[in-house]
């Protein structure tokens, strides 16, 4: 079977995507909207269908030998209490590693997720995913679940809790004492606040998020690496501000704009997955790591 792509879909029905996908609209009323772009047979409901996470295939399968993973829980006095993540390192793995805090999209700790933290660890980092509906119950399988579980999380305890895993990866025993943050819309949102709240940040690594507020900005030290979709004009919306407010401060920073690939381009389980966009942020996104992460 031919995987669907981007372009298989009218720029219209994407954008309704991705106005359900962030909670402005609800299934029913993505299903109306989109029914007119419908051609061929399909529906609504169908294109909502193949436009959905399919998890089938994982690039680094969770029983991989070459790393060692588990579900890990920590207090978090500050948060919601305690949290609950994925830890992931490479199984030959000797002396301290550099250590990435991996923040999902706004659906939680999904296997989608949970994949990108098993592909950091062969890449050599200790890799941490918490889950942020960890205290609403986890992650439940279903993705409009995880939706609307979403929207009834606290922010600011949420926000504590992502603080506080940085601050436990850097004392991990297996850390070097060394942490960047990759964050994926919402999380690229939690990656850039991250920036302003956290001095000791090794990297800060946003994909497609939303950005702080200009007055936060002259509170980071971290080096930002910035990865945004052409197509994005909601998040592209924020750039300029951001920029100026990064360049006042003295800020250091890279920004890659992918040319007409959409939102969520380096979600492999989605049309929006965009080949040849998603690795060379990857690459990059590695590299960058690696560097600001290793040991001096």
């Amino acid at each position: 079977m031919t995987r669907l792509t981007a372009k298989d879909f009218d720029p219209e029905v994407l954008e309704l995507f991705d106005k359900y996908v962030h909670g402005q609209l609800s299934r029913r009323d993505f299903i109306s909207r989109a029914t007119r772009y419908a051609v061929a047979g399909a529906t609504g409901a169908s294109l909502l269908a193949n436009l959905s996470p399919s998890f089938a295939a994982p690039m680094v399968a969770a029983d991989d030998k070459r790393i060692k993973a588990a579900f890990v829980e920590y207090s978090s006095p500050d948060g919601y209490g305690k949290l609950r993540g994925y830890l992931v390192q490479p199984a030959a793995a000797k002396g301290k590693l550099p250590a990435v805090l991996v923040v999902h999209e706004n659906r939680g700790l999904n296997p989608h997720i949970e994949d990108i933290t098993r592909r950091l660890a062969l890449e050599g980092f200790l890799a941490f995913a918490p889950d942020a509906l960890f205290p609403l119950g986890g992650y439940p399988g279903d993705e409009d679940k995880a939706r609307e579980l979403f929207a009834k999380l606290d922010q600011a305890k949420t926000r504590a809790d992502f603080l506080t895993a940085e601050q436990i990866l850097k004392s991990h025993p297996a850390s070097n004492g060394k942490v960047g943050v990759v964050g994926f819309c919402w999380g690229g949102g939690m990656a850039n606040y991250l920036a302003t709240v956290a001095p000791d940040l090794a990297a800060a690594v946003p994909f497609y998020g939303m950005q702080p507020p200009a007055a936060d900005v002259p509170k980071i030290k971290a080096p930002l690496l910035i990865h945004d979709a052409g197509n994005d004009a909601r998040v592209l919306a924020g750039w300029p501000a951001y920029e100026a407010a990064l360049k006042a401060s003295g800020a250091h920073y890279e920004h890659f704009v992918y040319p007409g690939v959409e939102h969520g381009f380096n979600n492999d389980t989605t049309p929006r997955y965009d080949e040849a966009a998603a690795k060379l942020a990857w690459q990059r996104t590695v590299d960058f790591l690696r560097q600001k992460t290793a040991t001096s």
